[in-house]
């Protein structure tokens, strides 16, 4: 193996590999889309290798200059995939995440570090604003970056990205129930237990009944084009799941740093489903059963 010192290794790629696991995790709480991170990273990597030497030596600090490109390319990103996601079939739902040791695809260096936001709850939430104000707010809140820093990403004046920030705090305050109970250990396995049960009475039980459930198919297979409403309507599809699938097996696994379950046939991830729990009812279930959506997951081994 070569050490950056040693002649005919290009001395620009340290700077792409101590980088690189910091622009996906960046990229992908920008985005929402693993598949859309990696782009927005190879994309900026390939900008960093077109300049000559001379022009990467005369910047002084090679990370912050990959974070202020792919923070502009995010940001024609966000631009694009609204109208991309017009288009999209049924509803659109960030990309589900396992813990880094459970991942069987991608590189170690690709591998996003799980913190509070990442679970689907913020990222839900994140969908539902500006392009500027998400960048921002990520950029700020969850980075660290200055108001002067993001300011150059974003191309407005510190000014104006601290209100962005300032109104994406706003709207995720007001998806959070005020002083919200903590979520009653153990639910999403009891949850398993009573879907695998078929009682339809215990998972009505352990679900709001104003509980919401969606499901994204992405046109590739089949998956409700609209949020199912209500506890026991929910139950029903659930049921209504299991009976059409008899070789079903369900698992408990951490998605988005938070407990969720995988759906598998014949040892295939089919859905991977997040939850929002509040109190000892959860609120919002979030499954993914786009393949595409679900390269990190699929072929997990069996437990």
């Amino acid at each position: 193996m070569t050490t950056p010192s040693e002649p005919g290794l290009d001395p620009s790629l340290s700077v792409i590999m101590s980088e690189r696991r910091q622009l996906i995790n960046l990229a992908y709480r920008l985005l929402g889309s693993l598949a859309d991170a990696e782009d927005v990273v190879q994309e900026a990597c390939a900008r960093w290798y077109a300049m000559t030497p001379q022009q990467q030596q005369a910047i002084n600090s090679p990370g912050a200059w990959l974070t202020k490109v792919a923070g502009r390319i995010c940001l024609d990103v966000l631009g694009s995939a609204r109208a991309r996601r017009e288009r999209y079939v049924g509803e659109w739902i960030p990309e589900p995440l396992p813990k880094p040791s459970e991942w069987v695809t991608a590189d170690p260096a690709d591998r996003i570090t799980l913190d509070e936001s990442i679970n689907m709850a913020f990222l839900v939430v994140l969908e539902s604003m500006t392009p500027a104000e998400r960048v921002a707010f990520i950029l700020h809140d969850v980075f660290r970056y200055s108001f002067a820093e993001v300011a150059e990403i974003v191309g407005r004046t510190p000014v104006a990205c601290r209100q962005l920030a300032s109104s994406a705090r706003r709207r995720l305050r007001e998806t959070q129930a005020p002083a919200a109970p903590a979520a009653r250990p153990g639910i999403v396995g009891d949850f398993k237990r009573a879907w695998e049960a078929k009682d339809i009475k215990a998972l009505i039980g352990l679900l709001d009944p104003d509980a919401t459930a969606v499901i994204d198919g992405g046109g590739l297979v089949s998956a409700g084009l609209h949020p199912i409403e209500g506890s026991e309507q929910i139950a029903r599809y659930l049921l209504a799941i299991a009976g059409m699938s008899p070789g079903l097996t369900i698992l408990e696994r951490t998605v988005n740093g938070q407990p969720g379950l995988v759906a598998q046939q014949d040892g295939v991830t089919v859905t991977v489903a997040a939850f929002d729990v509040t109190g000892d009812r959860i609120k919002h279930i979030w499954a993914v059963r786009n393949p595409e959506k679900l390269r990190p997951w699929t072929a997990q081994p069996q437990p």
